[in-house]
Formats: structure tokens, C-alpha cells, sequence
């Protein structure tokens, strides 16, 4: 029993990552109809921009960091818009679709050509020590993780419930036509969303990174695994994102530590599949109707 639980808090603090990389994708589609194949590279990239102001400008980590969100928004989210989806928007969803591929491809090699090919150690804004409490042990890594990752999320989702830019943006995600009738700023909507998208993923990294090392290769797994997350729960909806990204994360532990660690890349695809079948709107997504 002690190791289940030490296994689903684990599952948690992974989970947690997953969500913020899976509520991206979510907020992007709702907003602009965008599905970003380039959000792992994402998620791979705040890391290396945090090691080299460390490296190249002898920046403190908590510097390094706060540096490395800002440019996150910046080139994950203001250029990202204007200089690839705004373009290639206009000529359907698939060469765009295409495009962010590309882009994943062309971030990647960019790392390990200019960076480095090897993965590097990355600092921890925790101890590394183990919490021991009621019979079990857990990292100090996992529990600021859990928390950090958590707060950001229900912060995420006080703004968007409770204030004025936060409920204008549901409202652009949910009919822009309707929202731009009513006096909304569609367009400064959108743009604050690839913000948030970018920041967001620098959160992710920034937490992932101590635990499995900054790899030019990461967002692989990592974009797969938040795309899964968030078509499980649901892909027009941001809590089902999250609700999706806990729960690849606890799953994929249980499987990893009571089955096989070699099945642990097809846990995400499995479940895909069968979420797919059986509730193709996702957990907590819901049905949509479009005229044909």
C-alpha cells in the first residue's frame, strides 16, 4: 500500500507537468483553431534558454528562469503567432498542421546542433532530499512539482473564471463572431492565449527538467503524451486537459513500476485508442455539431 501511494503521488507531479503542456494545446485550439505538433519543442525549449543565460551570461537560476519564461512568451507565443500561424492560417488547418511539425523538427536539431547533443543536468528550485512521513518516503522534487504545477493551473483557471480578460477569452473560444459583436478585442484575445501557451510551457519545462534532465530530444515524448492528454479528457475543454494529464501520469506509473517499464511509451497511445472508441468527445469534452 505505501508504495501505491508513494506511485500516485509520483503519477501526480508528472501528471501535473503533462496538464500544462495539455491545457496549452487546448487554449490554443479553442482560441484559433490551432493544433501545435510543436508543443513538446516547446516544452524542451525554456530549459536550454534558462542554461544558457547560466552559461553564456552568469545568471543567477531564479534569473535565469524569470529570463527564460519572458522569452518563452516572446518566441513561443508573440512570433510563433505572427510569423507561422497568422500566414499560414489563411490557407487551411493542415498546412499549418504541417508547418508546426516542421517546426518541432527544425527546433529540435536547432538544440542539439548550436547546444548540445548530450542531456544536461538542470538545477531544481527544491531540495534534494526525501520526505518521509506515515511509513513512505517521497521526493522533495516530486511534492514542489505537484504543488508548483498545481497552483499554476487553479491560477490559470481563476483567471479565466474570474476576470474580465479571462471571461472575454472564453467567450472568443467559444463563438468569436458573437464575442466581437458584443466589443470584444478578438485579436488581443488570441495573442494573450499564445502568451499564456508560452508561458505555460515554460513552467512545464522548468519543472521537468531537474527530474528527467534538458534533452534536445524530450519533446518527443513529451508533445505525444500532452496531445493524448488532452484529447482524453477533452480537447475543447481546459479542465478536461488537466483531468487528462493526471491521469496519464498516474496510469503510466502504475504500468511502468506493475507491468513493465518497456510498455510505459504505449500507455498513452493505448488509452488514446480507447477513449477513441468508446467516448470519442473525450472524459469531460462534449459533443459538437457542425452543418455540413
Amino acid at each position: 500500500m505505501t508504495d501505491f501511494i508513494q506511485l500516485i503521488i509520483a503519477g501526480l507531479a508528472t501528471g501535473a507537468i503533462y496538464a500544462l503542456a495539455a491545457v496549452g494545446f487546448t487554449l490554443l485550439w479553442q482560441t484559433s483553431q490551432t493544433i501545435n505538433f510543436a508543443q513538446g519543442e516547446f516544452v524542451m525549449l525554456p530549459a536550454f534558454f534558462c542554461l544558457a543565460g547560466i552559461k553564456f551570461f552568469g545568471l543567477p537560476f531564479p534569473i535565469a528562469a524569470l529570463v527564460a519564461i519572458l522569452l518563452s512568451m516572446l518566441v513561443l507565443g508573440v512570433i510563433f503567432k505572427f510569423a507561422v500561424v497568422d500566414p499560414l492560417m489563411k490557407q487551411g488547418t493542415l498546412p499549418l498542421v504541417i508547418s508546426t511539425i516542421g517546426l518541432a523538427i527544425l527546433l529540435r536539431e536547432g538544440v542539439k546542433e548550436t547546444y548540445s547533443a548530450e542531456a544536461q543536468r538542470f538545477p531544481s528550485f527544491f531540495p534534494n532530499v526525501n520526505l518521509g512521513t506515515a511509513g513512505f518516503n517521497v521526493s522533495a522534487d516530486q511534492v514542489g512539482v505537484l504543488i508548483v504545477a498545481t497552483g499554476t493551473i487553479l491560477l490559470l483557471a481563476w483567471f479565466l473564471a474570474s476576470t474580465k480578460t479571462g471571461r472575454q477569452m472564453q467567450a472568443t473560444a467559444q463563438n468569436p463572431t458573437v464575442a466581437r459583436i458584443l466589443g470584444v478585442n478578438v485579436e488581443r484575445m488570441v495573442l494573450y492565449t499564445f502568451l499564456i501557451n508560452g508561458a505555460l510551457a515554460a513552467m512545464a519545462s522548468l519543472l521537468i527538467s531537474p527530474i528527467y534532465l534538458a534533452k534536445f530530444s524530450s519533446g518527443e515524448t513529451l508533445g505525444l503524451v500532452a496531445f493524448v492528454a488532452a484529447i482524453v479528457g477533452g480537447f475543447n475543454q481546459v479542465r478536461g486537459a488537466i483531468v487528462g494529464g493526471f491521469l496519464v501520469g498516474i496510469i503510466d506509473n502504475l504500468v511502468a513500476a506493475y507491468v513493465s517499464s518497456t510498455y510505459r511509451q504505449a500507455v498513452p497511445l493505448a488509452l488514446l485508442v480507447l477513449i477513441i472508441l468508446l467516448r470519442p468527445q473525450g472524459l469531460l469534452g462534449r459533443a459538437e455539431e457542425r452543418a455540413v
